[in-house]
């Protein structure tokens, strides 16, 4: 899934949390239903002032909509880790001692 799918779906979780509909979001940012759909679609990123329009609307922060990470699974997590472990090995002890004071 590629960035713009991530953000679409996440900025559909948002809304659906709020409890708001596609049109209804439309309406309060003053953009036409199919812009959102298109948004949540990932076939359109948004501009900046709608995603910031958005963003307050859903009582969300930017670090909020790109939090994708919540869609792993913890083997995919791990997987990732590893991987750039594996491209960064000169971090690994730093890596450890992270985990090891997150795990305290």
């Amino acid at each position: 899934m590629n960035k713009k799918e991530l953000l679409g779906k996440r900025l559909r979780e948002l809304r659906k949390r709020k409890g708001i509909n596609q049109e209804k979001l439309a309406e309060l940012i003053n953009v036409a239903p199919t812009t959102i759909s298109n948004i949540e679609n990932g076939k359109n990123y948004p501009s900046l002032v709608t995603l910031e329009n958005l963003l307050d609307v859903l009582n969300s922060s930017f670090m909020e909509a790109f939090d994708f990470e919540h869609k792993n699974t913890n083997e995919n997590l791990i997987t990732q880790i590893n991987k750039r472990l594996k491209d960064n090995p000169e971090k690994v002890e730093d890596f450890y001692k992270i985990v090891m004071a997150l795990t305290k």
